[in-house]
């Protein structure tokens, strides 16, 4: 939004002394109701009074969806909505081979506290367990469109990975999202059990659950684990191979 914003605002300062202010005080008194806002406003503004043609907008509009591709994945209110419909069903793209764990397959399996998916290997059973979260400007109270922030941004962040149960998967795999591009990394339950940043405990009473938060800090620590999303099947063997090997 802020270079948008910048862009817009750049505009109006090349208009007259009278345009200009005239249109500062509209936007002081402005009251934005979705899906009209100080962006809409300032556009429709600009080209009445043409200071922008028709196909300057549309050029404005072009950049400003490449800079934000994955926005429109921060308008998804529900956490379950984001961390379990879209993220799983984004993954199963990927990794078509992915498959919906039954009691039919695993007579162990629980729906409320297992793992997400299976991989059949070769000989190997992989259960897998998938966390998403977005990043977003920590500091700040705005909504959370509002708050995505780009991949390169210096804006502090935190991505809280949640309800983490080492004991119920042997496999992690991670997607975060940021405006403009999505991360994945994928660790073995024991990389991330044994993890400086994991915290067990998340909430009292609930044994073997615990979280990790992701930022700008620590996200180099993670770099190992980091994988490209066409090698996220190789990766999610290999992080098998070392959790056997503990």
């Amino acid at each position: 939004m802020d270079e948008l914003k910048e862009k817009l605002y750049e505009l109006i300062e090349g208009l007259s002394s009278d345009l200009k202010k005239a249109i500062k005080d509209d936007l002081a008194s402005l009251i934005s109701v979705y899906p009209f806002s100080e962006y809409e406003y300032i556009i429709s503004s600009l080209l009445s009074l043409e200071k922008i043609t028709f196909d300057d907008y549309v050029e404005i509009r072009r950049e400003y969806a490449a800079r934000n591709k994955n926005l429109e994945l921060y308008t998804i209110s529900s956490p379950t909505g984001f961390g379990i419909t879209w993220a799983q069903g984004y993954l199963n793209k990927i990794i078509p081979e992915l498959e919906k764990p039954t009691k039919e397959l695993d007579k162990e399996y629980k729906v409320t506290t297992d793992y997400d998916f299976f991989l059949s290997d070769k000989d190997r059973f992989i259960r897998i367990e998938v966390k998403a979260s977005r990043a977003v400007d920590k500091n700040s109270k705005k909504s959370l469109p509002e708050k995505a922030i780009p991949f390169k941004s210096k804006t502090p962040f935190d991505m809280n990975f949640q309800q983490i149960k080492p004991k119920s998967c042997d496999v992690f795999v991670w997607i975060a999202v940021w405006k403009d591009v999505i991360k994945y990394w994928v660790l073995s339950s024991y990389e991330v059990e044994s993890n400086e940043y994991y915290s067990g405990g998340q909430h009292r009473g609930n044994e073997g659950e615990g979280q990790l938060h992701l930022n700008e800090t620590n996200m180099k620590a993670f770099g190992k684990y980091e994988v490209m999303s066409n090698k996220l099947k190789d990766a999610i063997v290999s992080a098998y191979k070392r959790q056997k090997r503990k």
